[in-house]
């Protein structure tokens, strides 16, 4: 697998891993993911984690909604470059560009080029769109460190060694537009993030990951309500930089992973940001203000016979009150094209509530849909 780049598909499970259409058979490939959920918890679960009053919670929404529909469109432009664009369709009905960039498909020595816009490398799972997602939510430390994924309207440039052992190093320079950054209209860059990966497989039943990131940008004026005074607004303007690392380990006997497969990935960040604070902008009191944020995930996923998943994972974040999530989750797919998932949690990232948490989801992929990556 690693040895021609085929890993990067292997047992992800995605809806059509096993019956993707390769999209040069249309012109451009089309294909629509249709997913909705189920929701009951307590609402007080969706207000920032305690300890993290400045930072989002994306949350989720109670009762039947739709979750989140997305469009894709690819296609090759010419010999040199190939078109990617994701289009989401959010519960409240609201319509996004998740994705809309350019990628080289003609540069030499294990070069990759994109630049439009699109999911920063950063990580594991950040890449991964929501219908890839192994739990209905994304663990808590990018729920509140990026607002579930980071994305960037920039350039990106990877290189892959030409050696046996799997090695890329990643590097992107873009506008910062998504948190913690500030959509600020300036000239030049306001983030930047590199990242490394390794991996490799141990015979035929075992592959294996691990990568490093690091993240940069600047937050110009960010405001969140005071939660202890609703009545008050702060904002902060600094730096934030943010340090990770992580793993994943794969395991199917014989490689086959129609049949079962267990996969073991974890992830850690630390934040840190420093600048000013300035405490009721409407009578402000400003002071220097830092900060150090840190959050991770250990989550592993049991395909036990073809078709069904189950799942458990374990988060937490850490300053000064460690809010904590625990999740359970019970997949089948019907097909490659369709999976219906019930997910059970007891969040702790309130203190003093915890909050008992059921989910039923549904995810639909139509039309041309390739696999993901590793």
């Amino acid at each position: 697998m690693f040895k021609n780049i085929l890993f990067a598909v292997a047992y992800c499970l995605p809806l059509s891993a096993f019956a993707a259409t390769s999209e040069s058979n249309f012109n451009p490939a089309i294909s629509l993911i249709l997913s909705g959920t189920y929701g009951q918890f307590n609402p007080d679960s969706n207000l920032p984690a305690t300890g993290f009053a400045l930072n989002p919670n994306p949350g989720h929404s109670q009762g039947f909604n739709i979750g989140e529909s997305e469009l894709g469109i690819s296609a090759n432009i010419d010999p040199d470059f190939r078109g990617v664009a994701t289009l989401a369709l959010g519960a409240a009905g609201t319509f996004s560009v998740e994705n809309a960039f350019v990628q080289s498909t003609s540069l030499d020595d294990g070069l990759n080029l994109k630049f439009g816009r699109f999911f920063s490398g950063l990580g594991y799972l950040n890449e991964q769109h929501a219908h890839a997602w192994d739990f209905v939510d994304q663990p808590l430390v990018y729920a509140t460190f990026w607002n579930n994924q980071l994305g960037e309207d920039g350039v990106q440039l990877k290189w892959l060694a030409p050696t046996d052992l799997f090695m890329e190093i990643g590097g992107e320079l873009g506008k910062g537009r998504s948190f913690p950054g500030t959509d600020t209209a300036k000239n030049g860059s306001n983030a930047g993030v590199i990242f490394a990966h390794i991996g490799d497989d141990i015979g035929t039943d075992h592959s294996w990951r691990a990568g490093a990131s690091w993240q940069q940008t600047s937050r110009v004026a960010a405001t969140n309500p005071d939660l202890v005074d609703a009545t008050k607004t702060n904002a902060f303007s600094g730096n934030s930089q943010t340090a990770g690392v992580d793993f994943v380990w794969k395991y199917s006997p014989n490689g086959n992973v129609k049949e079962r497969y267990v996969k073991i990935q974890s992830e850690y960040f630390q934040r840190k940001e420093a600048g000013d604070l300035t405490y009721d902008t409407a009578n402000p009191i400003t002071d220097s203000f830092s900060v150090v944020q840190a959050g991770w995930y250990l989550q592993s996923v049991y395909q036990f016979m073809p078709r069904w998943r189950v799942g458990a994972r374990y988060d937490q974040l850490n300053a000064g009150y460690a809010p904590t999530r625990t999740s359970l989750m019970l997949d089948f797919s019907p097909s490659e094209f369709s999976r219906f998932r019930l997910q059970l949690a007891n969040d702790q990232s309130q203190q003093g509530l915890s909050d008992k948490q059921l989910f039923l989801q549904y995810i639909m992929s139509l039309g041309a849909h390739g696999a993901h990556s590793y």
